[in-house]
């Protein structure tokens, strides 16, 4: 709680990503915190942006928040319903989209997202969703904001498969590749990182209200780069909750 209002963690972390969009945008949206940020910057400060689902959604007006971005709710009042053809092909390759708003199982000191596979000191390995549009987004998006928990086993030296590639090994290694763009925000319920500019290795750039550098530090896989001077993150606004609670996700599907 700050100056009165009161907000959860998960409502820190979607407005911290409302935060980083800006009006006029492109930005391909992946299920969970990155549909509420999208949205809530959409009634607030970029009214112009304009979000498409990599399913072939294009601005829509959801009437609910539905049970996955396949739920037609979500779709209400949507410019264009087309293909996942055309948003992964057409559009991302065309190179339109300014921003990937993706999650991830775990993320790397470089801002590569595992959404694959999970594994354990004995061998073991879990399957997950695998990449659906998220590689797509993270090599073809002009930027990407990545949103995880803040848990020293999400945020690794190194994961166990790259489903979406950030800077691969760090330096110049992505666009060595070929792949232009990259992660720009890795947003936890913790703290805000960025990446250093020659390195590409995670930078902090604030730490949320109620935490300490210590805390941050102590739940991460790997060391960061802290800089001497290390701001609070601005905490939500009265309004933004109000928007959050009542308009964007009433129900708590993603911020409960």
């Amino acid at each position: 709680m700050t100056d009165g209002v009161e907000y959860s963690l998960s409502e820190l972390m979607a407005v911290a990503g409302a935060r980083e969009l800006k009006d006029g945008q492109i930005v391909a949206v992946g299920l969970g915190l990155p549909v509420v940020a999208a949205f809530l910057a959409k009634r607030t400060h970029a009214p112009h942006m304009t979000i498409l689902f990599e399913l072939g959604v294009v601005d829509p007006e959801p009437v609910a928040p539905g049970v996955g971005l396949a739920d037609p709710r979500v779709w209400y009042r949507a410019t264009m319903l087309s293909s996942f053809v055309d948003m992964l092909g057409t559009v991302l390759h065309r190179g339109l989209v300014d921003v990937g708003f993706l999650g991830g199982l775990e993320v790397d000191a470089y801002g590569n997202v595992n959404t694959t596979l999970l594994g354990d000191p004995r061998g073991a390995f879990r399957h997950f969703v695998g990449s659906g549009g998220a590689n797509d987004i993270a090599s073809l998006a002009r930027e990407t904001i990545i949103i995880i928990r803040h848990e020293a086993r999400k945020l690794k030296e190194s994961i166990a498969h790259i489903t979406s590639p950030g800077y691969l090994c760090g330096g110049d290694s992505r666009r060595e590749a070929g792949l232009s763009g990259g992660p720009r925000r890795v947003i936890t319920d913790k703290a805000i990182f960025g990446f250093h500019p020659e390195s590409r290795r995670m930078q902090l750039l604030s730490v949320h209200p109620g935490t300490t550098l210590e805390d941050v530090v102590a739940n991460l896989g790997f060391e960061p780069i802290v800089p001497r001077d290390l701001p609070t993150t601005e905490p939500p606004t009265a309004e933004q909750i109000r928007l959050i609670r009542e308009e964007i996700d009433p129900e708590g599907m993603y911020t409960g």
